[in-house]
């Protein structure tokens, strides 16, 4: 008695899968192709913002460490350069998909993400 019940469960569960993933398959088509321009001006923005934030971290460090050791330019213009040596490989990083969560890259070598390695 407990079989039949589950098995009507089971069912019902699958009859429910199916129209989710056919409404998502549906969402999907009408949102436009993966290389839409929403997703491009994303990317450069991200792009942007890994550059800037690597860039400001880096002269922010380096100030607080000349006042605090009054070596007034030589660590601004240190932490200047590595900010920008990380800014550039962030930018590279996310360029290429480096470093990505396991599951993102598919067996053929591309990957899922919004990246422009499609």
């Amino acid at each position: 008695m407990t079989e039949q019940k589950k098995s009507a469960t089971e069912q019902d569960i699958d009859a429910r899968l199916k129209q989710a993933r056919q409404a998502a398959d549906q969402s999907v088509a009408k949102s436009g192709p993966k290389g839409s321009r929403r997703s491009g001006l994303a990317l450069a923005m991200r792009l942007g913002v890994e550059i800037v934030s690597a860039l400001v971290i880096g002269v922010g460090v380096g100030l607080l460490l000349d006042y605090w050791l009054d070596t007034k330019p030589w660590f601004m213009l240190l932490f200047f350069v590595l900010g920008a040596a990380a800014g550039f490989m962030n930018v590279y990083r996310v360029a290429t998909g480096i470093g990505q969560g396991v599951g993102y890259k598919r067996e053929d070598g591309s990957d899922n993400s919004d990246g422009p390695a499609q």
